[in-house]
């Protein structure tokens, strides 16, 4: 495999453009709402130690996908471009565990000095077994995959959401509660790509109560879904999608979802940052603070839940229960 630094095409090299961890802990919420969803987008055995997705282009420009196992570097390698520091990706031969055509998340860079990105010719060998060249969820309209991405701008993004709260005393900030400037998210990139989420950078702090969550669908914090009662005893001015997801959510600690669902993070002080999903719905919360729901019934509109007497315990449960980073 090759850096983009190299200029001069090779047809056997990989550019590597971007990255991404496919485990249970951190996976690209746009091609799933667990861990076992997204593998089945590759076809992969969902393995609790995960995999590594390579993203680059071969000499012709073709874009390829190469998963490997050696999660470890795949890591290594988010970390230090993060950092902003150059980092040379080149997973051995040995870890690979398929190459498949195409891209399943957006990428805005392509390598220099091979042609633009575009998917792999067939193989005339293959007579017509060739895999589908991977593609992105379509994201132009409001669904699963958007919805998801949007919940994870608000964890990355949790001040500038939460803020638009602080002037109503039913989200009142708890005592105690830090606050966070910006929390991990589900994938990193190399700086110019986009390789979890197209999301745009989300409103600025203060009086703004409209932001862009994605694709260019507006988002409203609307508080119209009363705090304190996340089960299924919400009072009657509560979404009733908010009271379904919630229910389903404290479901989860009888019947434990598959891996992935409940993810939690690392927070400010002794918080977490939770992210979980059901059928049509997503959920973003801090242990020590309110929750975020998204609905697919509720497009561009995020629905706040107060802390009240019932979420601290249903979050510190679901946080129990939930996968984290290694």
């Amino acid at each position: 495999m090759a850096g983009t630094n190299d200029t001069v095409a090779d047809d056997d090299a990989l550019y590597v453009l971007t990255a991404a961890l496919l485990t249970p802990a951190q996976f690209p919420s746009l091609l799933g709402d667990d861990y076992p969803a997204a593998c089945a987008a590759f076809a992969l055995e969902p393995y609790a130690e995960g995999y590594g997705l390579v993203l680059g282009q071969d000499g012709g420009g073709a874009r390829w996908t190469v998963v490997v196992e050696d999660v470890s570097l795949v890591a290594v390698a988010i970390a230090a471009w993060d950092c902003g520091m150059e980092y040379d990706l080149s997973p051995d031969d040995r870890s690979v565990v398929c190459a498949l055509p195409g891209w399943p998340l957006p990428v805005a860079v392509s390598a220099p000095g091979v042609a633009a990105p575009h998917d792999p010719l067939p193989d005339p060998e293959a007579e017509g077994t060739d895999p589908t060249p991977l593609a992105p969820p379509d994201t132009d309209s409001w669904g699963p995959a958007q919805r998801r991405m949007g919940a994870d701008e608000i964890a990355h993004q949790w001040v500038a959401w939460r803020e638009q709260l602080d002037g109503d005393p039913a989200f009142a900030a708890p005592a105690g509660a830090e606050a966070d400037s910006v929390s991990p998210s589900d994938t990193t990139t190399d700086a110019g790509t986009e390789a979890g989420s197209d999301a745009e950078a989300v409103a600025e702090a203060g009086s703004e109560s409209r932001a862009d969550a994605g694709s260019g669908s507006g988002t409203d914090v609307r508080a119209d879904t009363a705090a304190g009662e996340p089960a299924g005893e919400a009072p009657s001015g509560a979404h009733p999608g908010v009271r379904r997801a919630l229910a389903e959510a404290r479901g989860y600690l009888d019947t434990p979802p598959p891996p992935g669902r409940v993810r939690s993070s690392f927070a400010s002080g002794d918080a977490r940052m939770l992210r979980a999903d059901g059928p049509g719905w997503s959920l973003v919360a801090r242990t020590d603070d309110i929750a975020f729901i998204l609905l697919d019934e509720e497009p561009g509109e995020v629905l706040p839940v107060g802390r009240g007497t019932e979420l601290p315990g249903l979050l510190k449960a679901l946080d129990a229960l939930a996968v984290r980073p290694a």
